[in-house]
């Protein structure tokens, strides 16, 4: 994922406001009438002041006539410019929840390789972290930038109509301002992109450390955890000081000029005053506007320097949007599966600049176990993975009952395999809700009579609230081989014609192994089934064992034919025997 230019990330953002052109719409001319009501105030003023010296004497009747217009004013202006926030609010976070939204669900089908070549915690920063400061550097365009572009426009209008000598100064000396303060909004993008990309990182850092604290504070980790974190944390912190500095230079920078312009107006003003080209009012009206004036600039840089740091954000956003889906062209559907399984002349690598599997054959028939053993890295799991299309194979076809598995309908190809991986998964919510996604339709009775094959039934009624209870995000509740338990169960609910047991039982001790054993023998009965495994005890009445190395087969057959070739599998098992 890399960054896009910035004027690229600009047209993309006003494509999203596409869809709120009427909410836009209402803003804008709320805006406007904001403006022309605010800047309406300054003349009432200045009629106020002529009412009380222009004459000698002061005009009640026409200072309580002036008095209740500005009143009529303020109200109107409020009641404009709280539709203005209302639709503004109403925009921002519909673009924002329409973004989190198109994000998470391509997480749901982003390809794995871009999953696991990023860490997780930094797509966590995207979605949560750079979707609300992409919202707040949006909704702080919409209040302030349209009418802050109002405001100077409407103020030039006025002040001409007050005295265009004077108005001259203001309007030859602005130039300086805008280009003080796009010299150094150029300078923050960077520096703001920089700041997220180490947001997400450091979130990723904070993620990892909480989920494995165990392991952490068995090997005395702490320290070494603590000061790689505050490494993070110092280059984080230098990125964000960096950028916080130059976006924090503008609203001075430009401030001083414009005190320098207000400053003249009114050396200026005084002596148009004195010499009666200008009423006491009219001075006063100017000088309010001249105020006024220099305000919006110092709002529109503010709002530049935010929204510098919102497309960063919006950047990284877009990125995960576009990230390359899953490919699923194929449309036919083998439902009802015999289970005929061929890997032909299968090649396939993470790295393309490292082999891994090779020219791989293999035919499996239906309803066969096949068992994959091998040392760690050999290539076991990456079998399976293209099996299910988590990877696409970079030549060669893999077939199922004498179909290409890309001409199969990719949901349609995972439905008829069932899994049960080492890596457990439960979400947040109760026992019988996590064991009922396999089979929504399920009954009580179907769901008590797989947790008591499974053995599970036993630890579940202990439970506070049996079935019922709910569990945590951490599932803290429970132990590792009690949450392997519940996705076998899981998985008893609906058995599709293929199995894949990827170490299914590694967390489950050898007694409770033995004794779903038998449950597994009856699931796996007449379905072709994958399994991985390392404990070689819980394979030995598989139809075929396949010992992976270096991503080939370089034994295959059963137990008792690979014990008698005492090859790479017979050594194996006897250094777990002793």
């Amino acid at each position: 994922m890399k960054n896009k230019p910035q004027s690229k990330i600009l047209k993309r953002v006003l494509i999203e406001l596409k869809a709120y052109y009427f909410d836009i719409i209402i803003s804008i001319l709320c805006a406007l009438a904001t403006v022309i009501l605010t800047l309406r105030i300054p003349i009432l003023t200045g009629q106020a002041v002529d009412c009380i010296v222009g004459k000698g004497v002061i005009d009640y009747d026409r200072l309580i006539s002036v008095l209740r217009e500005i009143s009529i004013t303020v109200v109107a202006t409020f009641f404009t410019q709280w539709i203005m926030n209302r639709v503004n609010n109403r925009i921002t976070y519909n673009i924002t929840k329409s973004l989190r939204d198109r994000a998470f669900s391509k997480l749901q089908h982003i390809r794995l390789s871009v999953i696991d070549s990023h860490p997780h915690g930094d797509f966590v920063s995207r979605i949560v972290s750079d979707a609300d400061t992409f919202s707040d550097g949006l909704l702080m365009g919409f209040t302030q930038l349209f009418t802050g572009v109002l405001t100077i426009f409407g103020t030039i209008y006025f002040m001409m109509r007050i005295s265009w000598k004077i108005a001259l100064i203001v309007i030859i000396a602005t130039p300086f301002s805008l280009l003080l303060a796009k010299f150094i909004s150029e300078r923050t993008y960077k520096f703001f992109g920089e700041q997220a990309k180490l947001r997400g990182a450091e979130t990723s850092y904070i993620e990892e450390i909480i989920v494995n604290k165990n392991i952490v504070r068995n090997n005395d980790y702490e320290d070494d955890a603590l000061e790689q974190f505050e490494i993070m944390n110092d280059q984080l912190a230098d990125a964000s000081m960096k950028a916080t500095f130059y976006s924090s230079t503008v609203n001075p920078s430009t401030r001083l000029v414009n005190n320098l312009i207000y400053a003249a107006v009114g050396v200026f003003g005084a002596m148009m005053a004195i010499s009666g080209g200008i009423t006491v009012g009219g001075l006063t009206s100017f000088l309010s506007y001249a105020s006024s004036y220099g305000k919006p600039f110092n709002e529109i840089s503010g709002v530049v320097t935010e929204f510098q740091n919102s497309l960063a954000c919006a950047a990284r956003l877009f990125e995960m949007i576009d990230a390359k889906e899953e490919l699923n062209e194929g449309d036919k559907s083998i439902d009802g599966a015999k289970g005929k399984i061929e890997f032909k002349d299968v090649s396939f690598s993470y790295d393309k600049d490292k082999k891994l599997i090779e020219h791989l054959n293999l035919t499996v028939e239906p309803g066969k176990r096949v068992a994959i053993v091998g040392p760690t890295g050999a290539g076991k799991s990456t079998i399976i993975n293209l099996l299910m299309r988590f990877y696409d194979i970079d030549a060669g076809e893999i077939l199922i009952d004498g179909v290409d598995i890309r001409d199969i309908d990719i949901n349609n190809l995972r439905s008829n395999f069932g899994m049960v991986l080492q890596e457990t998964w439960l979400k947040n919510a109760t026992i019988k809700e996590n064991l009922k996604m396999a089979n929504p339709d399920a009954t009580d009775e179907e769901i008590i009579a797989a947790a008591k094959a499974t053995h599970a039934h036993s630890f579940i009624k202990r439970m506070p609230y049996g079935y019922d209870t709910i569990l945590s995000t951490d599932n803290g509740s429970l132990s590792q081989g009690q949450m392997q338990l519940l996705c076998i169960t899981r998985v008893m609910l609906n058995i599709p014609p293929m199995l894949i047991l990827d170490e299914a039982t590694s967390s489950i001790d050898t007694r409770t192994e033995q004794k779903i054993q038998s449950a597994f023998n009856k699931m796996m009965e007449g379905r072709t089934t994958f399994v991985v495994a390392h404990r070689l005890s819980t394979i030995r009445e598989a139809d075929v064992i396949l010992f992976v190395k270096d991503g080939q087969i370089v034994e295959q057959g059963n137990h008792s034919e690979l014990l008698q070739k005492d090859g790479f599998y017979a050594k194996l098992y006897r250094s777990q025997i002793a």
